[in-house]
C-alpha cells in the first residue's frame, strides 16, 4: 500500500491572529512516548482570575490602564498572556484614547496583533463614539459645551489625516446631524463655503458649529483657520444660518475660535 505523503509545519497556512489559531486548530494525535509538559497558559489562567475579582470588587479604579487594556483583550485573544501585548500597545500609542484611535493599520504592526483584533478594538473606540454622540442628540447643544467638546475629542484627536466637521443646529440649537465634509492630508483640508451652507439648507439648519482637528497636536487656529472661518460666516448670513464657533482638536487639547475672539 502506498503511503499517503506526509504534511510539514511549513506546508500548514497560519490563520491571520491568535484569536483565529486557537479556535480552527484541530486536535493533535498524542505522542505517548513524548515527555509530559507542565500546561503552558497555568502562568497566566489565575492572573486572569485575579483581575477580573479586582476590578468586579473596585472598579476601574484598581487598575492601570494597561490592566483595563488586558481586560479586554483576554476576551479577544482568549489563549495568550495578553499583559505583554497590554503594554506594547500603550508605549506605541501612549495612552487609551491613542490605542482606540489608532487605524487599524498600526495596531496590526504591534506583535500579537492581528487584523481581528485590530478591527474589534476600532469597534470598542465606535461603540465609544456613539455613546457620547447619544448623549447631545435632540440637546441644546450649547447647554453642554463639555460633551460637545469631549465628543469632538473623541471622534477626532487621533485621526492622522485633518478632517472637517459640521455640527447642524435647528432653531432651539439641538443637533440634527454630525458630518464629516472633508478630509484631507495631515496639514490641509479643503473647505467650500457655498457647500457647506448648501448643506445646512438641504437639513433645514439654522445654526453651525465647525470643527477640525490638526494632526499635529497642536490645536493652535493658523491664520488659513480663521480666514476660512470668516468665509464660511459671512456665506452664511445672509442666509439666516449663524456660526456658532470653529473648534480646532488637538492630541491634548483645543481651541474656540470665538473664545480666543477671532470671530
Amino acid at each position: 500500500m502506498t503511503k499517503p505523503p506526509s504534511t510539514s509545519d511549513s506546508d500548514i497556512a497560519q490563520p491571520a491572529d491568535e484569536r483565529g489559531f486557537f479556535a480552527e486548530q484541530q486536535p493533535k494525535r498524542l505522542n505517548l512516548d513524548a515527555p509530559a509538559k507542565p500546561a503552558d497558559d497555568a502562568h497566566y489562567l489565575g492572573h486572569r482570575d485575579r483581575l477580573r475579582s479586582r476590578y468586579r470588587d473596585h472598579g476601574d479604579t484598581a487598575l492601570a490602564d494597561y490592566e483595563i487594556l488586558e481586560l479586554l483583550l483576554f476576551r479577544l485573544i482568549p489563549r495568550r498572556d495578553t499583559k505583554p501585548i497590554a503594554k506594547a500597545l500603550l508605549e506605541r500609542f501612549g495612552t487609551l484614547a491613542g490605542v482606540f484611535g489608532a487605524p487599524p493599520s498600526l495596531l496590526q504592526e504591534v506583535k500579537g496583533v492581528g487584523e481581528t483584533v485590530a478591527l474589534d478594538l476600532k469597534l470598542v473606540s465606535t461603540v465609544a463614539h456613539r455613546t457620547l454622540k447619544s448623549e447631545l442628540k435632540g440637546k441644546q447643544v450649547l447647554g453642554s459645551w463639555s460633551s460637545v467638546i469631549e465628543y469632538c475629542h473623541a471622534a477626532m484627536a487621533h485621526e492622522a489625516r485633518e478632517q472637517f466637521r459640521i455640527l447642524f443646529l435647528d432653531k432651539r440649537n439641538a443637533l440634527i446631524a454630525d458630518e464629516v465634509q472633508q478630509t484631507g492630508t495631515v496639514d490641509h483640508t479643503p473647505v467650500y463655503p457655498r457647500e457647506v451652507v448648501k448643506r445646512a439648507l438641504e437639513l433645514s439648519a439654522t445654526a453651525l458649529i465647525l470643527v477640525h482637528n490638526h494632526p499635529s497636536g497642536d490645536p493652535t487656529p493658523s491664520r488659513a483657520d480663521i480666514e476660512m472661518t470668516k468665509m464660511i460666516i459671512d456665506t452664511a448670513k445672509p442666509l439666516g444660518i449663524t456660526v456658532h464657533d470653529h473648534i480646532i482638536i488637538g492630541k491634548d487639547g483645543h481651541a474656540s475660535l470665538k473664545g480666543l475672539r477671532l470671530i
